[in-house]
């Protein structure tokens, strides 16, 4: 069976900071986040640009947090007056909340796996088992 893995990869200036942190990250403070988005899917697929199903997801719907705040992205705004009650801004719920928001601009079928860094030699990946193709 065919099967297409295409990765894509952004990065966003935002600021955070994470509630009740005993330490420095406690405080507001910013990150260039690094993000790697992976999509694998065993057919093609139109988009909402391309009527055709000739791709595993268009890029475009794939980088959306890149864009600005005022966009509807998360460039350069604050994290914590974005996301939901539900999501704190760790690294680990910042891939979630992309891989969440990202999973609703894309068809059904296509396996996400998001990697976000906010420093050079840090990162983490998140994925859902549930999503397999």
């Amino acid at each position: 069976m065919p099967k297409w893995k295409l990765t894509t990869e952004f990065t966003f200036d935002s600021a955070h900071y994470i509630k009740d942190y005993d330490g420095p990250c406690g405080r507001m403070h910013g990150h260039t986040y690094r993000v790697q988005v992976e999509a694998t899917s065993d057919k093609l697929h139109p988009s909402e640009r391309c009527p055709h199903p000739v791709m595993v997801a268009d890029f475009k719907s794939l980088r959306w947090a890149k864009q600005d705040v005022t966009k509807g992205g998360l460039d350069h705004g604050v994290l914590n007056e974005i996301f939901p009650p539900e999501y704190e801004t760790t690294a680990e719920m910042i891939a979630k909340y992309i891989y969440d928001f990202t999973k609703k601009r894309i068809n059904e079928g296509i396996k996400l796996k998001v990697r976000v860094s906010e420093t050079p030699n840090s990162w983490v990946e998140y994925e859902d088992d549930e999503s397999e193709i």
